[in-house]
């Protein structure tokens, strides 16, 4: 039988990639989260709790999801004393892990990356334990989720912005990335590079631009934009200027991309996941306003933390080294987060 394992399943990104992996796979999927952040399974799982083995959680009729509620870093410890922790605890008959999705970070908008840098560099020891862990364990493949905070800030001026390649990482002639997030995934991205090179683990690191979904929670600005036009805000309230911008992705495209690059790289190096695009926060709500058809008075919280001017990315690598590029369009996106949007401003009255 073939085993997952992935921390911060519960997550935005982590709850998207257990929902596909169930709906595409016949696999056993071992899914830890605190809590902390992300929400219980019984809240975006559709599925029914069907059991409970040891301190897991089962769901689904087969019993092919296990969601155990701890701190990663704690469960890794538990495997670190005993290799067969996880086959003698819950009656699973494998060898090893097929692929670990290392999905569990301290994670927000920029109100928590400005806000709370220090607990956010706590990102440190988790991807630490989870590096230790995979170059003793050797899973088949590995996925480490870098980000777009790892690129310079030099390179993301309103008067020097480009879109961002991947060689503009160069652990060899270093720029300062996006505060402590971005020292973090930085830091992850060297060490998957070690775990490859020194330990031969197979591993691909991702670095996603702004990706959002429509189960995104509001702490995220187009989840926030798209409920504040369902409720018909006027005026509509945006941080900072607006004309900041960004490079916004669907996560099913997101997937998509994530699922491919396992597939076909495993040195460790890094990719971006993007549209290759830059929008600013202005044509988000100018999209919005179009779709809802009404058109409130824009008011500007220059008091609010807005992070770099701009960041978008190159796609030219991605579509070179896998073929593959985002299918679902700005328009198409942002029609579905305010339809989302819209469902739940109805059930809330």
């Amino acid at each position: 039988m073939r085993v997952h394992l992935m921390s911060g399943g519960c997550g935005f990104v982590g709850r998207n990639m257990v929902k596909r992996l169930y709906k595409t796979t016949e696999d056993t999927i071992i899914f830890i989260d605190n809590l902390m952040v992300g929400r219980h399974p019984s809240e975006w799982l559709g599925l029914e709790k069907t059991g409970q083995n040891a301190d897991a959680e089962v769901f689904g009729d087969e019993g092919r999801l296990l969601f155990i509620k701890d701190d990663f870093r704690f469960f890794l410890r538990k495997m670190d004393q005993d290799p067969r922790y996880v086959q003698n605890t819950y009656g699973l008959d494998f060898d090893r892990f097929h692929d670990v999705y290392h999905f569990a970070a301290i994670v927000g908008g920029r109100a928590v990356i400005d806000g709370d840098p220090m607990m956010v560099a706590l990102d440190l020891s988790i991807d630490a334990e989870f590096f230790y862990f995979i170059c003793r364990h050797k899973p088949k493949r590995a996925l480490y989720p870098s980000s777009s905070a790892a690129y310079p800030v030099d390179l993301q001026t309103e008067s020097n912005a480009i879109a961002l390649k991947e060689s503009d990482i160069d652990f060899n002639n270093m720029g300062q990335p996006d505060m402590t997030y971005g020292w973090s995934k930085l830091t992850g991205e060297y060490l998957a590079k070690i775990a490859a090179e020194y330990y031969g683990v197979s591993i691909v690191c991702i670095r996603p631009f702004s990706g959002y979904g429509e189960d995104q929670d509001l702490t995220y600005p187009i989840p926030a934009i798209a409920d504040r036009i369902a409720r018909r805000e006027d005026p509509m309230t945006v941080w900072g200027t607006g004309k900041q911008g960004r490079d916004f992705v669907h996560i099913e495209d997101v997937m998509d991309c994530i699922l491919l690059a396992m597939d076909k790289i495993s040195d460790g190096s890094a990719i971006n996941i993007g549209m290759g695009r830059l929008t600013s926060f202005l044509e988000i709500i100018e999209v919005l306003k179009n779709i809802a058809g009404y058109d409130p008075e824009i008011k500007c919280l220059l008091d609010k933390p807005v992070g770099v001017h701009s960041r978008y990315c190159d796609m030219t690598h991605v579509k070179d080294r896998l073929g593959w590029e985002a299918q679902i369009s700005m328009e198409e996106g942002m029609r579905r987060m305010y339809e989302a949007a819209t469902k739940r401003v109805s059930q809330e009255s």
